[in-house]
């Protein structure tokens, strides 16, 4: 059915691409990766000295041939190791040929970067007036947004291939102007006649179109958690009155006020005791004493799974000691929860504002002290609070000196005395700081409150405070918003020492997964940790990033806090820093191994051989075998006849595979059935992952319908509905609750 025999080159390191080479064994190098692709067969082979972004993109791309272009119907091998994946070498063989030469070494990836920026270019083909014109507009890496639907273009793979992308909206001359001009480059520029030029369809892209792009996302699909992408824009931060409501819809403003959620999840205290965790009394949840540190682990759900923030809470006061139990009782928590929380290191009074609304404005932060039973220091007979903040989000309350020029006519403050609690009302505060003073007053002290207005206090009020003194009385003006650009760092010691690499106009392709990389948004420093940073990396982050701060020429803030953020764990506060974040793209926080994993063990294939003429996969022994019930792919790919209940097969995790065969330990394919491999379509339709039958691939909900039912939510067959583009059969899927 598929007529293809290609070889496609993966190679690079922070511009990953892949270019169509000879079909030859004398493309091959030992460092990167290669795609055979023979039409319903795609087999990776990984060389050994290729890095991890080439392999995770090498599969990406194949998984997205096999999705996008074969509508589900191919199975994809992956060769690690020559010696372990006999049968997989031995197709590669009949497709190239037995190898006679040693491989080659392969180019650096940083030269190959530069090579792939200077080769691939861009051609904007318009009409202006009578005359038509052709100007090169962009070299790699390329932006989508370059792309004009009333024009056509051309993108020169440096000879490798011409792609001439047609918009929807222009016109007839436009096209066929586009084609022709992309023919003329074939002598024009002395590559060899036998350049392959393909014609791309705007909204129809192939996946070796789309991966020459920085960046590449389908119109109307989702961004996140239900964000839309519209091509052409890119989100602006603006500077608007926070809103709850709108902070999964706009991971930007998630990111421009520092808030992962809307601070409904459960909150969990510990305080650090004789360096071990103590729980903390849940009625005095958001007291912290300077003299102590505390563990604060926050849960809520993101896509119904439970997300963690573990924050460590460093008093002034506390020693040295303490601090250190802080860092390894949180290493420990993290690793109770598969060190998959994010970790944010809080010294005092410098509280993030998410870690401000967790508690519901009843943070309040003593000078000294301990929360602990056994105090050894009597609590002091007079104490002097300064309240911040209008509503439970945002406020905060410090201890500050007990003394009159610790007074600010801005602001409220609570007196509290053996005898009664004052609440002074600055002539500056606002009647919102006002209520959230009376509510932190009950918590401060159970005396008696009595309200007094600056200017009004009586005498006893003075006295308390050792005499009258001089305070701020000028009106604080707001503070315009700052708005620093963030900025993203590589670390890395891959070249045998520790360093950090600024990286410039980043997006999420930038994280390196085999790196920690730091983002710096000012009032937080962010560490991101790649699944395969070394753990001389990962120990040197935090030194690193301190060291950062202290040697900032602005003179930054040593206190700022530090956020530690797991790949595939990303909070909404770290990922609406990036323009269009892709929360699959590291499908659900899975390495290169656990993807590679779920694909089945496909090294193992024993009991295929593959027609080179047709590229079709052929059951071997197929007398010795029974025969199983067919897979929803083999089904609506012409696989004989198609069965009225499709039958997915099962792999290795439970769930329904029909991309890769999976075997056992002697190779022998596991092809026990699913029941009657059909469900009710209540069971399916608007289901969450927790909520669907046993057994069900959740990415593939519509496989599971019988063919009636299937036929009568989507209108056509399951094989006319896999003939579709990708983008259009995750449309209907999300249209009818299947998604």
């Amino acid at each position: 059915m598929y007529n293809i025999k290609r070889l496609l080159h993966v190679k690079g390191k922070k511009h990953v691409s892949a270019t169509e080479v000879d079909l030859s064994w004398d493309s091959f190098n030992k460092g990167d990766v290669f795609l055979l692709d023979l039409g319903k067969v795609l087999i990776q082979w990984n060389g050994p000295a290729c890095n991890i972004a080439e392999k995770s993109r090498g599969m990406g791309l194949a998984r997205s041939i096999r999705d996008g272009e074969r509508g589900g119907r191919a199975q994809i091998g992956i060769i690690d190791i020559e010696k372990d994946c006999p049968d997989l070498m031995q197709i590669m063989k009949a497709a190239l040929g037995e190898r006679h030469r040693e491989l080659k070494d392969p180019t650096p990836d940083e030269k190959a970067d530069e090579l792939q920026k200077a080769n691939v270019r861009l051609y904007h083909v318009y009409e202006n007036g009578k005359d038509l014109v052709v100007q090169e507009i962009a070299t790699r890496p390329l932006t989508q947004d370059l792309l004009r639907h009333e024009d056509c273009h051309i993108l020169d793979q440096g000879g490798f291939k011409i792609y001439v992308w047609r918009g929807k909206e222009s016109s007839p001359e436009e096209k066929k102007a586009a084609f022709s001009r992309a023919v003329g480059f074939i002598q024009a520029k002395g590559y060899p006649p036998t350049t392959n030029v393909e014609v791309v369809n705007d909204g129809a892209e192939s996946a070796m179109f789309k991966q020459l792009f920085k960046k590449w996302t389908e119109k109307e699909e989702t961004q996140g958690l239900g964000r839309t992408h519209t091509i052409g824009k890119i989100a602006k931060v603006e500077q608007v009155k926070f809103d709850f409501a709108q902070l999964h819809a706009r991971p930007e403003l998630a990111a421009e006020q520092r808030m992962a959620d809307d601070a409904s999840g459960k909150v969990e205290v510990w305080r650090i005791e004789d360096l071990e965790m103590a729980p903390v009394e849940p009625r005095t949840y958001g007291q912290f004493y300077g003299g102590d540190c505390y563990l604060v682990l926050y849960t809520y759900l993101k896509s119904n799974r439970p997300h963690y923030i573990i924050y460590m809470w460093l008093g002034r006061h506390a020693s040295a000691d303490e601090i250190t139990a802080c860092a390894f009782n949180a290493v420990e928590l993290d690793r109770k929860y598969g060190d998959e929380p994010v970790q944010v290191r809080v010294t005092m009074g410098k509280e993030p504002r998410h870690f401000l609304a967790i508690f519901k404005g009843n943070l309040i932060i003593y000078e000294g002290g301990t929360s602990r039973a056994q105090k050894t220091e009597p609590e002091p007979a007079v104490r002097l609070f300064q309240v911040r903040g209008s509503g439970e989000f945002n406020t905060k309350t410090i201890e500050v000196p007990a003394r009159a020029s610790s007074l600010n006519s801005n602001d409220v403050f609570l007196l509290k005395t053996n005898q009664v609690c004052y609440l002074w009302c600055g002539k500056g505060c606002s009647g919102d700081e006002r209520e959230m003073a009376k509510t932190v007053a009950d918590i401060v002290s159970k005396r008696d409150k009595q309200t007094i207005l600056e200017g009004q206090e009586p005498a006893d009020f003075w006295l308390a405070l050792g005499g009258k003194a001089p305070y701020a009385s000028d009106k604080r003006f707001q503070d315009p918003a700052d708005h620093y650009q963030p900025r993203l760092f590589e670390c890395s010691n891959q070249t045998g020492r520790f360093i950090m690499t600024e990286i410039v106009d980043f997006c999420q392709d930038d994280l390196d997964e085999d790196d920690v990389m730091l983002l710096d948004t000012w009032e937080e420093i962010f560490l991101w940790i790649g699944k395969a940073a070394n753990d001389y990396e990962k120990s040197e982050s935090v030194p690193s990033a301190k060291e950062y701060l202290k040697t900032h020429p602005a003179g930054r803030d040593l206190a700022t806090p530090i956020v530690m953020v797991k790949q595939g764990h990303e909070p909404l506060n770290f990922t609406g820093w990036f323009a269009a974040w892709d929360p699959y793209k590291w499908s659900d926080g899975r390495s290169y191994e656990e993807m590679k994993s779920s694909l089945g063990d496909v090294s193992a294939i024993s009991e295929i051989t593959v027609d080179l003429k047709n590229a079709n996969l052929n059951s071997r022994k197929a007398n010795d075998k029974p025969t199983p019930k067919q897979t929803p792919d083999s089904a609506s790919s012409g696989f004989g006849q198609s069965p009225q209940t499709h039958q997915p097969l099962a792999n290795s995790n439970g769930n329904s595979s029909s991309s890769s065969i999976n075997c056992n330990n002697n190779g022998t394919p596991l092809l026990e059935p699913l029941g009657d491999g059909a469900f009710p379509r209540e069971l399916l339709i608007n289901k969450t992952v927790d909520d669907l039958p046993e057994g069900v691939d959740p990415s593939k909900k519509e496989f599971y319908l019988s063919d009636g039912d299937f036929c009568d939510i989507f209108g056509k067959t399951k094989n006319e509905f896999y003939q579709m583009p990708k983008w259009k059969q995750q449309n209907e899927k999300k249209q009818h609750g299947l998604f």
